[in-house]
This record gives C-alpha cells, sequence and structure tokens, in this order.
C-alpha cells in the first residue's frame, strides 16, 4: 500500500475506476473518509490542506481515465467527489470552531496573532477547496463540466465557515461583556497548542461519528 499526503491512491483508483453510475454515494463516502482521515494524520493548516486536496483530486481524475462510463456519468461521479472533499473540509471547520471556542471559553482573546491568523484561514476554507481541486485538475474533460455546475452554488464548507465566524464573534463579544479574560502566560499556553488542540477535536469527532454508525447497526 502506498500512501501519498496520507491517501491510499490505488485503492481510491480502483473503487473510482470499477464505480458503476449508480455507485456516486459510494464513491462520496470514500473520498469524504479519505480525506478526512488524511487531514487528521497533520496539521490542519492550508498548506497541508492543499495538498490533500490536490492529492486526492489527481487520484479521482486518474481513476477517472481508467473508467468505462460515458463521459456524463464520469461527470457526476467526479461531482460526488467534489462533494467528498467538501464534506470532509466542512468538518476541518467544525473542528477549528470548537478549538476555538474552547479557547474563548477560558477568556482567551482572538486578537491573539496566531488565533486572528486561525481565524483567517477558517474564512479562506471555501477558497482553498476550489483553488486545491481547480489546480491539481485537469484542464479539461468531465471536471469542466463539475466546476460549470457548481459556480454560483455555495458549498457546505463555505456555510459552516460563514456560520462559524459569526458564532465565534458573538461568543467573543459575550466574554468581553462578562469581563472573562486569562493571564498572558495562561493565555500564551492554550495559543502555543492550538494546533495540537484542533487535530484533536477532529480526531474525537470522526471517532464519535464511528460510535454512532456502529450503534445504529
Amino acid at each position: 500500500m502506498i500512501l501519498k499526503h496520507g491517501i491510499d491512491q490505488v485503492a481510491l483508483i480502483k473503487k473510482f475506476s470499477e464505480a458503476s453510475a449508480k455507485q456516486g454515494e459510494t464513491v462520496r463516502k470514500a473520498v469524504h473518509e479519505a480525506t478526512l482521515k488524511a487531514l487528521q494524520g497533520r496539521e490542519l493548516t492550508l498548506a497541508n490542506i492543499r495538498q490533500v486536496l490536490g492529492t486526492v483530486t489527481r487520484t479521482a481524475s486518474a481513476g477517472a481515465a481508467g473508467s468505462k462510463l460515458p463521459a456524463p456519468d464520469v461527470e457526476g461521479l467526479l461531482g460526488k467527489v467534489f462533494a467528498g472533499m467538501d464534506g470532509a473540509l466542512e468538518q476541518a471547520v467544525l473542528a477549528n470552531q470548537r478549538a476555538l471556542q474552547q479557547l474563548v471559553d477560558q477568556g482567551v482573546s482572538l486578537r491573539e496573532t496566531q488565533l486572528k491568523k486561525a481565524l483567517a484561514d477558517i474564512e479562506k476554507m471555501e477558497e482553498t477547496l476550489f483553488a486545491s481541486v481547480r489546480k491539481a485538475a485537469p484542464a479539461d474533460g468531465p471536471w469542466s463540466g463539475v466546476f460549470r455546475a457548481m459556480q454560483g452554488k455555495g458549498t457546505g464548507t463555505g456555510a459552516r465557515a460563514t456560520a462559524a465566524l459569526e458564532q465565534l464573534m458573538e461568543d467573543t463579544q459575550k466574554s468581553l461583556r462578562d469581563g472573562r479574560a486569562m493571564g498572558l502566560r495562561a493565555s500564551q499556553a492554550l495559543i502555543d497548542s492550538y494546533s495540537a488542540l484542533v487535530s484533536g477535536v477532529l480526531i474525537g469527532m470522526s471517532e464519535a461519528l464511528k460510535q454512532g454508525a456502529a450503534a445504529k447497526r
């Protein structure tokens, strides 16, 4: 098994190239799980997110090239690939929000330089999704149809990011009104551990989802 940026490309290419037109949901779930697993294995920086999304896009493109389905069906499956990445990135936004929320609840100011960058990164998540896929996808072929279909449409990542930023700003204002503030040294210690906190939250969210799915069986 060869992994690149945490992605088992061979397995994903095989799943895509063998998928029928009716297996779009299976493809979406496989891409969602592979993308989420890869994101869990590294710090959630925009650079790492771009690498993962680019690898998934190129892998899906290789699978599409080996598919015997007609072009419209391949385009439909690539749309599901995009949806899978969108869903995984939405989880990453939520993990950032929950990590920042923990800091806000403890009186840490979001005006700190590192946390202002974290907020800016949340705002850039949707842009990163589109830019990463466009850069890695072939200029023509089925992907072009996916991009045309997405024009003017929002993504789950974008909607989640907007909601997250609004909620964090509201909670920050409430914290200031309540007079909650943490000492500089304690505050800096929490800020320094932010990246690890986000990764832990993302892993914990995934474990909770798995347990929930197992309980339903």
